[in-house]
């Protein structure tokens, strides 16, 4: 199978691609790399060093699956630039699609977020609750999922809503919670939260990248949105966890976020789906990760700082 990954050296991407080549698949990457390439020369993968906005230049006539990761993530990296932050996040997928039309391409997955929901007092958040985004970054996603939405009649579109991803990876982020934790706790004995009631979703970052797969592998799954996050904790208790693994203190401060929700995965369990990862397996590698060296504290990790260097 031929297929093309937008974001592809990313966080997830990278893990997923790599995934991806120990199963054969032939891999195509259009990557801007803003924070480097960490994947390995293989015959079976081509990388693009282009921008997403460039799709237009690349033949796709012999893909057979699309995965759309490439995103500027998070609400703070949005808030940089919002100009830039539409043009990537949303007129990038009409671009996207409007290529794919022409293609032969007829699955297509895309990669959404579970902060669509905004605020919800649900004890469950499933697919079929109203939208009601509050940040730019949110709002940016949940217009993109309409317009892959709206070609629903020419392929199979599959809406992927990730909870907060945990886990290594060697395109590493540090500024995501369970590992910004685990990393504060390893080096500085001290973890540093806003609030800590919050509730939020998490999700293993090998069990999102078999999500993909799985997605990949039956294409004929019906369309539609999917939630894909499986363990709903308060920030406190993520702390409490690392802090039972790692010899540390923890630091509250006032809460400057107060979205809190919790992602029913249902709907992607019936696919059949099987989840194998949790919060302690992710805790465990990055420990293991550090004392091996294999993560430092690299401005590349910190997506707004990062960015912010790179004056985007």
């Amino acid at each position: 199978m031929n297929i093309f990954i937008t974001g592809g050296c990313g966080y997830i991407g990278t893990v997923l691609v790599n995934k991806l080549l120990e199963k054969g698949y032939f891999i195509t990457v259009l990557d801007n790399q803003w924070f480097g390439n960490y994947l390995k020369n293989n015959k079976n993968l081509k990388i693009i060093k282009d921008d997403v906005r460039n799709i237009d230049k690349y033949d796709l006539d012999s893909i057979e699956t699309f995965v759309h990761l490439a995103n500027i993530a998070n609400d703070p990296s949005v808030e940089l630039n919002t100009n830039l932050s539409w043009d990537v996040n949303v007129l990038a997928s009409y671009t996207i699609m409007e290529k794919i039309k022409k293609s032969s391409i007829k699955n297509i997955i895309y990669a959404s977020s579970g902060s669509v929901y905004g605020i919800k007092s649900e004890s469950d958040v499933t697919e079929d609750l109203d939208l009601f985004p509050i940040t730019i970054y949110n709002k940016t996603k949940m217009i993109s999922e309409r317009v892959f939405w709206s070609y629903k009649d020419y392929f199979n579109v599959h809406c992927i809503r990730p909870a907060t991803v945990c886990g290594f990876s060697p395109r590493m982020r540090l500024d995501v919670t369970v590992n910004m934790l685990v990393f504060q706790a390893l080096k500085n004995k001290l973890m540093t939260i806003y609030g800590g009631d919050q509730i939020r979703p998490n999700i293993n970052i090998e069990d999102i990248s078999n999500v993909f797969i799985h997605f990949i592998e039956n294409p004929g799954i019906e369309s539609g949105f999917y939630n894909a996050g499986f363990e709903n904790l308060s920030i406190i208790d993520i702390a409490k966890k690392v802090k039972n693994r790692i010899n540390s203190d923890i630091k509250i401060l006032p809460i400057n976020d107060v979205r809190s929700y919790r992602l029913n995965s249902e709907k992607l369990l019936k696919t059949g789906f099987v989840k194998k990862y949790n919060i302690d397996d992710a805790i465990s590698q990055i420990i293991k990760k550090y004392n091996d060296n294999k993560i430092q504290d690299d401005e590349k990790s910190y997506t707004v700082k990062w960015m912010k260097k790179l004056n985007l």
